[in-house]
């Protein structure tokens, strides 16, 4: 039996992220022990009725404390409050990581706050349901997905090196890059299709309620997958967007001018702008269905995590 990556392991939050990586981390056997903490009592009693942890803690300080790795699984705007209070209580040598979908804000609101003795490599894995809590952990929701790293071009080397190879247990693919460049390619494959979808379910919440209620009584696959992302957890992506404003922006600039050009073409008629537009996406749903990060299966390749053993396998 090979030894563990890290002795202990550090959660702060423990989420449908925190409790996945904890779930994930125990069966893949790559640390010896897991400290959790979040400020919610009735979150913390549910996570130990769970079984997720070693320890529990209500103060982040006290879970921190001798930790190899420490994950910060907290909405992006309270990450900057969190590394305040763990800052002075982290063990030197130890990695710091975190799992927002913004990565540029974060840096700046963690980094201050946390010793030089300490490797800071922010993190995100592109994971994750629409459900939240403790309750929802997956013990493989990293599996062949992806976890993007950005650390700084000053980051220690051999520490990228151990906490790609701890996600890498962990069932993901891992890969690094610039914060800037993240937050960038993240604005359209996350933070966009998420605003489209808050904004569509929202379009039909404010109908007349005679209409709204055929919309759901009614709803095709579309929309009902629109309501899928859009109940995702609202702290979290309110803070997201607050967070990666610029890159969201220009992106939704790009969205609006295409939308224009889809307005004229049904407009005018022009069938073809149209079928050429329909034929490129479709080959993309196919490339991405190629490469392993869905698959073909009906009702859009979703696997069913409504069945509650699946966190505990």
């Amino acid at each position: 039996m090979t030894d563990p990556l890290f002795g202990k392991l550090a959660l702060v939050g423990i989420g449908h992220i925190g409790a996945s990586i904890a779930l994930a981390a125990r069966r893949g056997g790559v640390v010896g022990e897991i400290a959790i903490s979040t400020r919610s009592p009735a979150t913390l009693a549910r996570a130990e009725e769970l079984g997720l942890g070693d320890v529990y803690f209500a103060d982040a300080a006290d879970a921190v404390r001798g930790a190899d790795l420490v994950i910060v699984c907290v909405p992006v705007g309270a990450s900057g409050d969190v590394a305040k209070a763990i800052g002075p209580h982290l063990k030197a040598g130890a990695i710091v990581s975190d799992v927002g979908s913004v990565k540029v804000s974060v840096v700046k609101a963690m980094a201050p706050h946390l010793p030089s003795a300490v490797h800071f490599i922010p993190g995100h894995p592109l994971a994750g349901t629409e459900h939240s809590g403790p309750d929802a952990g997956l013990v493989d929701l990293f599996q062949n997905r992806w976890c993007v790293l950005t650390p700084a071009e000053t980051a220690d080397p051999a520490a990228v090196e151990k906490l790609m190879a701890f996600w890498r247990a962990l069932g993901a693919n891992v890969e690094a890059m610039s914060a800037e460049h993240h937050d960038l390619v993240l604005a359209i494959t996350s933070h966009l299709p998420h605003l489209i979808a808050y904004n569509i379910v929202g379009t039909a919440s404010d109908l007349e309620s005679g209409i709204r209620s055929e919309v759901l009584k009614f709803s095709a696959s579309g929309f009902r997958d629109f309501t899928r992302i859009a109940a995702s957890d609202p702290t979290m992506w309110r803070d997201v967007f607050l967070n990666n404003k610029e890159a969201v922006l220009e992106m939704l600039g790009r969205f609006n001018e295409d939308l224009a050009t889809l307005t004229r073409a049904i407009r005018n008629g022009d069938g073809d702008t149209l079928f050429d537009l329909f034929t490129r996406t479709r080959a993309i749903r196919r490339s991405i269905v190629a490469i392993g990060q869905d698959t073909s299966a009906p009702d859009f390749g979703r696997r069913d995590h409504t069945k509650p053993d699946q966190a505990k396998t």
